[in-house]
């Protein structure tokens, strides 16, 4: 199976400082939810991992959040994506919970869910604590420039490796092309001779 793990807020729709607290609030980045669909027609099944601290700050309650995932799926649906799961903290950092990232429950979950390895997923998040709780378990890490992106990348910390791009549009560009040129290559190892 190849699965996806994408953080919401500053990946697929616009960040704010005072939270996503409404459906309306809610806005998709200019070609993330295309992105999404080139996934799904390369065989991806797309997770959504968030943070949503602002239910235990009394921002907003479950019920706007559940409205908020409504409109993101109605939205992906519009143009060919599919959005398969969406897993969230509604925990304050103060909570000391296990899921909230940068810890590693949520993932673990989608790990146990799925019943895979998340070894070699990819992971793309705008902030410093997505990459480092997909990079702790095993998930390859893409930083992408929107959101606190920008910011992100001048921060020290970054995990290894991590994968920088634009967007989360170039950010699927770059994977669905570094997918193909490993599927060509191994279907070239295979239809090559092998010499005794």
């Amino acid at each position: 199976m190849k699965l996806i793990i994408l953080d919401r807020d500053g990946v697929i729709n616009f960040d704010s400082e005072r939270f996503i607290k409404s459906a309306d609030e809610w806005q998709p980045i200019p070609g993330s939810l295309e992105a999404i669909a080139r996934l799904n027609q390369a065989g991806y099944r797309v997770v959504v991992c968030t943070n949503q601290s602002g239910i235990a700050r009394g921002l907003f309650n479950m019920t706007a959040l559940n409205a908020i995932h409504q409109k993101m799926h109605l939205a992906a649906q519009e143009v060919g994506a599919e959005i398969d799961a969406i897993f969230f903290c509604p925990h304050a950092a103060g909570d000391n919970c296990d899921c909230r990232k940068p810890k590693t429950g949520m993932f673990l979950e989608i790990a146990r869910r799925y019943e895979i390895s998340l070894r070699g997923i990819p992971s793309i998040g705008d902030s410093l604590r997505d990459l480092q709780a997909g990079f702790n378990c095993g998930c390859i890490p893409y930083l992408v420039l929107t959101g606190k992106g920008t910011k992100t990348q001048a921060e020290d910390g970054l995990p290894p490796d991590t994968l920088i791009y634009q967007d989360l549009a170039a950010a699927v560009d770059g994977l669905l092309d570094a997918t193909k040129a490993a599927e060509a290559a191994d279907e070239n190892a295979a239809a090559s001779p092998v010499s005794h």
